[in-house]
């Protein structure tokens, strides 16, 4: 009886439930870390909501590097099969 297949999938980090779980936890943790500097110097929610927009602006511009990369590598490939049909024909 094997309980464990012989194949080991690989989950693909890149998926769209990963990005959003990513994008909630990382504005969940700036939101945070401004309630406890809010708590801390005895401000109401300006450091919330400083944070969390820092947060906001910081994972947009990730995401940004992250697809414009991806873009980057999908049109270097392209480019590469098309030299490659070039010289075969």
């Amino acid at each position: 009886m094997k309980l464990l297949p012989k194949q080991q999938v690989r989950v693909n980090t890149e998926d769209s439930v990963g990005l959003g779980i990513e994008a909630a936890v990382i504005i969940a943790l700036f939101l945070g870390f401004g309630y406890v500097l809010d708590r801390i110097f005895g401000t109401t929610p300006i450091f919330m909501i400083v944070m969390t927009l820092l947060g906001a602006v910081g994972l947009f511009a990730q995401l940004k590097y992250r697809y414009d990369g991806r873009m980057d590598e999908l049109e270097a490939e392209r480019r590469a099969s098309l030299q490659g049909k070039r010289k075969a024909a």
